[in-house]
């Protein structure tokens, strides 16, 4: 009888050891941040219903490492880098979330359910009672997922891989896993988890963001109300999904399935076909990011993250979240400088995308100043304009980028 040793017993605590110091470290450090996204997740400083999942997730997969037939190190999970049509079929027959991700994740299908679900919570009528202002405000919080793009060319990357990291400014998880799916099918899985990771700066960074660069007299600032309200009705809601769907799909049909999946949530929602908005926003959307964030801490594995690519990613990630959200600070000042001192600039910072996160950042951000002061319905406004303009950034990337490479 061949002798067992306790390291091959216990195959996760065995290759805890043999993998090198580096991965010692860097399983364990995972497997750390892995509960302390759950933890966060359970305060609910951070979306619970993601970082629950993923923290768990993350900290599962880098404890279940196992050696596989072969010799090779691996997990039972998921292999998210398997190229050959037979070595798949065979995978998808033992990796237990590999048909999940095969045919959600990888494809995109995850994140149009997602922008769907999106669509149907979305009022567009905030940005139409004042479009001009909303766009405004949200091309100037697009400045991070710009200003990367050559940042990280000069940095050696690809532009495929630039846009995609970029893409991280507009805060909108789908958009970036859609965007790097097709422009950097190599760095697919480590973009999309730093995206998702650094959601939460939108949380907990741009607070101190706005009080380092809006003084509380500013910041406390109540927008005059204007003179004249306009009422959005639902059929004008619903005629400007139906009209910005089909424009938006003529002018980048490779971005049409997000274009499709974002306003056919909101035309159902104003058509008020009420089951199906119930199945969308419920079962559809809370289903989709229950799994996204599974999927997103399983693939937090260890060896994954200890590519050397991945060190470039996780600067450029938050570096372009800093941008965007300076950027929209900066276009609230020019209104706020335009409008002779009547407009909050903090209102800027809801033009980045991340909905109603930073919408409701902003809010808080003021009322800690001055807690009569209402400005929630412009920066929803802006807050819905972002997650068009970073659609249309989308699009934008994902047509002209590879014509140039």
């Amino acid at each position: 009888m061949e002798k067992i040793d306790f390291g091959t017993l216990f195959q996760g605590i065995g290759t805890l050891f043999t993998g090198g110091t580096a991965m010692f470290v860097a399983r364990v450090s995972l497997i750390a941040l892995g509960l302390f996204l759950v933890y966060l997740g359970k305060k609910k400083i951070l979306e619970p219903l993601l970082m629950i999942p993923m923290g768990l997730g993350m900290a599962t997969i880098n404890a279940a490492v196992m050696v596989l037939p072969g010799g090779k190190q691996g997990n039972l999970f998921v292999d998210p880098l398997v190229t050959d049509t037979d070595e798949l079929f065979n995978i998808l027959q033992i990796d237990w979330l590999q048909p999940i991700y095969t045919f959600t994740f990888s494809n995109g299908l995850i994140a149009c359910c997602i922008f769907m679900g999106i669509g149907v919570l979305l009022d567009v009528g905030y940005m139409l009672r004042r479009p001009f202002l909303s766009i405004f405000l949200a091309l100037f919080a697009e400045l991070g997922t710009f200003a990367v793009v050559p940042i990280a060319s000069s940095m050696g990357m690809s532009l495929g891989d630039s846009a995609s990291i970029a893409m991280v400014g507009g805060a909108d998880g789908p958009m970036v896993l859609f965007t790097s799916m097709i422009l950097s099918k190599d760095l697919f899985v480590p973009i999309t988890i730093v995206a998702y990771l650094y959601l939460g700066f939108t949380y907990g960074g741009y607070p101190y963001l706005i009080k380092l660069l809006v003084p509380k007299h500013i910041r406390g600032i109540q927008p005059p109300k204007p003179k004249k309200v306009n009422q959005i009705s639902s059929s004008q809601k619903l005629l400007f999904s139906v009209v910005m769907c089909v424009i938006l799909c003529l002018l980048f049909p490779v971005a049409a399935p997000l274009f499709f999946s974002l306003f056919l949530g909101v035309a159902v929602k104003e058509a008020d076909i009420q089951p199906v908005v119930d199945f969308i926003k419920g079962p559809l959307l809370y289903g989709s990011t229950f799994f996204l964030g599974l999927l997103l801490g399983i693939l937090c594995e260890a060896h994954l993250i200890l590519n050397p690519k991945i060190f470039p990613l996780l600067l450029l990630g938050i570096l372009a979240l800093l941008l965007s959200g300076i950027g929209g600070l900066l276009g609230g000042y020019i209104v706020y400088w335009f409008t002779g001192g009547k407009f909050n600039p903090v209102i800027g910072i809801a033009g980045v995308s991340c909905v109603p996160s930073t919408a409701k950042v902003a809010q808080k951000a003021v009322s800690q100043v001055n807690p009569h002061a209402i400005i929630l319905q412009d920066a929803l406004g802006a807050n819905i304009s972002g997650v068009i303009t970073t659609a249309i950034i989308t699009g934008l990337y994902v047509t002209l980028i590879p014509l140039f490479t």
